[in-house]
């Protein structure tokens, strides 16, 4: 027996998770993960073992006694155990004698293989008791327990912002550093996360991952789809405090309060109009550009917002989708309609300064201005 151990072969398994072994005594050891077996106890306090050497490790807290130090002669490093100093020595060394039989991936330490096939093994021994997710690794399980403690242990030292795993604190100084190591091979774009230069991609690839079972439609980004679902689900999660009004997104929550605060963050620079969306100014901005970037396949007329665009294209589709209650009459535009209904209503929301005349449409109220002026050129 004692022949074969030397010539690398691993007698003793495990009848439970097939694990081998060198010694029978190690086996014995691991049998004891399965049975929850710890025979040796701390008669301080009363901590419980699975191995004799961990408890003699333990009871140095106890005696105050420092173990041996094994040093690494390359960086001064520190270790209690020989092991230990022997898997540190593989960093410099560049050693990775464990290797995936499945991708040829080599490691350093034995564990860090034996977590790596659990990406091909799927296993996932890790799960959460709370929503019964489950995890591959240790660290993760660990970063998703926080969702619920809503424990936020990495703190920046810059804006002292809170986070609950170690990477997103990492992202977030970037902004504070305004480092951004993600670069875009094809329009040079730079990002501060990978996550974001991978979304990034697909604008150049076309690639859209993420598709809605409903009706079809399809996404560069997961975020999106989820945005998109709320159109089917009806769901709005987020709620204005004063007017309760609801929203799908946060985003639209955000623009729609600048209507009570009045704040209106998007200047032009050319004739200082303000908005209170990126997309309004955008829009405002083509007037002095001159830009029209949504052009009729059928007349080739082009225009600066796509909304006019598709009231256009009724003209040749033949479309009045805004009826008028009361006398039928049909329109291709919603104002129209808004406009036609005076008619009714009597309503007259344009008014002269100058005489207090009123009309139902601002062309009238143009057209009666023209009196007044031509009243003062005769003056």
């Amino acid at each position: 027996m004692e022949e074969k151990v030397q010539n690398g072969e691993k007698p003793f398994k495990c009848d439970v998770c097939m694990s081998e072994f060198t010694r029978k005594e190690s086996l014995r050891n691991h049998m004891r993960i399965h049975t929850g077996e710890k025979p040796y106890k701390c008669d301080v306090c009363m901590s419980e073992f699975t191995v004799k050497g961990s408890l003699r490790r333990h009871m140095r807290i106890h005696t105050g006694e420092k173990p041996k130090a094994y040093k690494c002669d390359v960086c001064m490093s520190e270790f209690t155990q020989k092991g230990h100093l022997r898997e540190h020595m593989r960093i410099h060394t560049g050693e990775k004698p464990y290797k995936c039989d499945v991708c040829e991936a080599g490691f350093a330490k034995k564990g860090s293989l034996r977590r790596h096939m659990r990406i091909h093994t799927g296993e996932k021994p890790y799960k959460c008791d709370v929503c019964m997710s489950e995890f591959a690794f240790r660290g993760s399980f660990t970063d998703h327990m926080r969702k619920h403690t809503g424990e936020k242990p990495y703190k920046c030292d810059v804006c002292m912002s809170e986070f609950a795993v170690k990477r997103s604190l990492r992202c977030h100084m970037r902004i504070h550093t305004v480092e951004k190591p993600y670069k875009c091979g094809v329009c040079m774009s730079e990002f501060t996360i990978k996550g974001n230069l991978r979304d990034h991609m697909r604008i150049h690839t076309g690639e859209k991952p993420y598709k809605c079972d409903v009706c079809m439609s399809e996404f560069t980004q997961k975020s999106h789809l989820r945005e998109h679902m709320r159109i089917h689900t009806g769901e709005k999660p987020y709620k204005c405090d004063i007017c309760m009004s609801d929203f799908t997104q946060k985003r639209s929550l955000r623009e729609h309060m600048r209507i009570h605060t009045g704040e209106k963050p998007y200047k032009c620079d050319i004739c200082m109009s303000e908005f209170t969306t990126k997309g309004n100014f955008r829009k405002h901005l083509r007037i002095h550009t001159g830009e029209k970037p949504y052009k009729c396949d059928v007349c080739m007329s082009e225009f600066t917002v796509k909304r006019s665009l598709r009231n256009h294209m009724r003209i040749h589709t033949g479309e009045k989708p805004y009826k008028c209650d009361i006398c039928m009459s049909e329109f291709t535009v919603k104002g129209h309609l808004g406009s036609h209904m005076r008619i009714h209503t009597g309503e007259k929301p344009y008014k002269c300064g100058i005489c207090m005349s009123e009309f139902m449409q601002n062309w009238n109220l143009i057209n009666h201005m023209r009196i007044h002026s031509e009243e003062k050129s005769y003056k």
